[in-house]
């Protein structure tokens, strides 16, 4: 179990460290390149409408909106609450099975804490069927043996593999899907040419400005003379 402990510890920070690796790559690249690529899809859109325009003989359409006075995207919509009978009381016995305050120690509680926070928003969406799944994990658990002789220790000791095993699959998994997603996969192309001496970012931001440059020069030529 000590060892599966430690195993468990490296690959939770290695899943963490990938997690914390991808959201600094993605706030360089929104500020670095995406602003950019949105500009420029606003010069295209404009200068699709100004060559129609232009071809059909109608007035001219209005400039695209600057980058700071572009629309905001609307705001999603709160999440409803669902609840009935049968899920408020499954999530009652849910509290009253795994609250934290009955922890031994404070591992147990940490488990515990993990898993009111799930069983809380599974009651906020109403899904039944989640908090079904959270008690009977529960149930499964190691900390839901009872006593201190040496059965309940030896049956505690064998469900906390289990429960590593099963963790350290997860975790597994988290990774290697961390790892084929798109940002991912830019990221690593942008570490590799950094190794190599080539800035990627520096060169998608000239060939941006570039074209950039070129739409603006092209929309403006379609406007006529004031």
């Amino acid at each position: 179990m000590a060892e599966l402990e430690a195993l468990h510890g490296e690959r939770s920070s290695a899943v963490a460290h990938t997690r914390a690796d991808i959201a600094a790559f993605k706030v360089r690249y929104r500020h670095e390149v995406g602003l950019l690529h949105e500009e420029l899809d606003r010069l295209e859109l404009a200068l699709a409408e100004a060559e129609l325009a232009a071809l059909t003989g109608r007035a001219e359409p209005a400039a695209p909106p600057d980058a700071a006075t572009a629309a905001e995207p609307s705001r999603p919509e709160p999440q409803p609450r669902y609840t009935t009978d049968v899920v408020r009381k499954l999530f009652r016995d849910v509290a009253k099975t795994i609250h934290p305050d009955l922890a031994r120690d404070e591992a147990a509680r940490d488990r515990r804490h993990a898993l009111m926070i799930e069983a809380n928003k599974a009651y906020e969406m109403g899904d039944e069927e989640q908090l079904r799944l959270i008690l009977q994990a529960w149930e499964r658990s190691p900390d839901a043996v009872q006593g201190t002789d040496a059965e309940a220790m030896r049956l505690r000791l064998v469900r906390r593999i289990e429960q590593l095993e099963e963790q350290l699959e997860l975790l597994a998994g988290d990774q290697a899907a961390l790892q084929e997603s798109p940002m991912w996969q830019l990221k690593k192309m942008v570490d590799e040419e950094a190794a190599r001496g080539k800035d990627l970012i520096k060169d998608m931001v000239r060939r941006l400005k570039r074209d950039i440059l070129v739409a603006t020069n092209r929309l403006d030529a379609l406007r006529p003379p004031e």
